[in-house]
């Protein structure tokens, strides 16, 4: 294999299980998701201050700052389609150097329509390097090693939830709203110098067999599939809940009786540090017991946590957003890896559909939840959010892979 990462994360060492080889690799591809997306989730952290500084309701401003996911989900599909004819590196790098644009301008949008619209420019440019990314591993990793490989891709992006928006409340605590997206424009720039220095050129793995199956055609067969069309709506529940629980909780902390600061707000996202470790289990679980019954005690181990979100009291608040953490986070990291190992060929556009479908998810969830956070209260928030697991739940039974 030419065309790897230019360090010991993609050689055949690695491959085989070298300890040193794999926990470089795992640091490589970790680092790259976080930059990656780091953008994505971290405005929530200052979520009740936005909703301040521009004067509208909490699901105006929730559905602004989500409204990246709406860029996700086009660019997903419109990548994924245009998979085969993408060099990897190039794409990559590229999409990582234009997202530093939108995000640097999200300091002096002067109104909501314009916060939304470079939200959404965020979210094409973070997604189009997302599912290069997805789609570059499922290509140069071995079937053995690409479920190591997709769950350090996933841990990044759990990590980015984490540390993301703990920078994003420091920096706005101490230097203001503005400094916030200057400062993460510089983490986009970072992750382009990551990318040129770890990753080499690399072809799609059929690019030689293109004029075999148009993309339209590829996405046509993958839709076709029960099992990845299972997989598509598992991807949308999961963010529908994600995004439902994190953005909405943040109202519900600051208010009476919890009353939190926006520095504690940034504290609470600690939360998020018991997935970091589960998420990097997801390979040896799939490896184990296969793909249902992980992504069955991931969403099961989120729901249980719902219901401690309704108590006035913050440690049972923060255990439960830590298990939903911990649940939606490692059935997400099997839910990618099945999709990599059920499409056989044109990962690429399949990657592009999975994320297209993920990403509407946390879009919907985002409209859906917001109007009933709005009219019915948290109470309302958590039954939705409940339902969305509950349906996840019952697509996992569809992930079978024919031998």
């Amino acid at each position: 294999m030419n065309d790897t990462v230019h360090t010991p994360a993609m050689n055949d060492d690695a491959a085989a299980g070298s300890s040193p080889g794999t926990v470089i690799r795992s640091l490589v591809i970790g680092l790259t998701a976080f930059l990656t997306v780091v953008d994505l989730f971290a405005t929530q952290a200052i979520l009740p201050s936005l909703t301040a500084h521009y004067r509208v309701t909490p699901a105006a401003m929730a559905f602004a700052v989500n409204a990246s996911t709406m860029g996700m989900a086009i660019s997903a599909l419109l990548v994924g389609l245009l998979s085969p004819r993408i060099e990897r590196r190039t794409g990559i790098l590229t999409s990582l150097v234009l997202l530093a644009v939108p995000t640097a301008s999200l300091a002096f949008a002067p109104d909501l329509t314009v916060f939304t619209l470079l939200r959404i420019a965020q979210g094409l440019c973070m997604s189009a390097a997302f599912a290069l990314t997805l789609a570059y591993l499922g290509e140069q990793c071995s079937a053995m090693d690409a479920g190591g490989a997709f769950a350090a891709y996933i841990t990044g992006n759990v990590a980015s939830n984490l540390i993301g928006r703990l920078i994003s409340a420091a920096v706005a605590d101490n230097f203001g709203l503005a400094s916030n997206f200057y400062f993460f424009a510089l983490l986009n720039l970072a992750g382009a110098v990551l990318v040129y220095f770890t990753i080499r050129r690399a072809r799609p793995t059929n690019m030689d067999h293109e004029g075999v199956e148009t993309p339209f055609g590829a996405l046509a067969s993958h839709i076709g599939k029960p099992a990845l069309r299972a997989a598509f709506g598992i991807g949308f529940c999961i963010l529908f809940a994600f995004i439902g629980t994190f953005t909405y909780v943040n109202f519900v902390l600051v208010r009476p009786p919890l009353s939190l600061d926006r520095m504690q707000l940034g504290f609470i996202y600690l939360v998020f540090l018991p997935s970091i470790v589960t998420t990097l289990l997801a390979g040896n679980a799939v490896a184990q017991f296969g793909f249902r019954i992980p992504i069955w005690g991931g969403l099961a181990f989120a729901g249980v946590g719902l219901p401690l979100l309704l108590l006035p009291v913050l440690p049972a608040v923060l255990a439960g957003m830590a298990m939903i953490g911990v649940g939606t986070f490692f059935a997400q990291a099997v839910a990618t890896g099945f999709v990599g190992r059920v499409a056989d060929n044109n990962r690429g556009v399949a990657s592009g559909a999975y994320l297209a479908s993920y990403f509407c998810g946390g879009l919907v969830g985002t409209a859906v939840l917001g109007q009933i956070f709005d009219r019915f209260g948290w109470l309302g928030c958590l039954i939705g959010i409940g339902a969305s697991l509950t349906v996840a739940t019952a697509l996992a039974a569809r992930l079978k892979i024919k031998s």
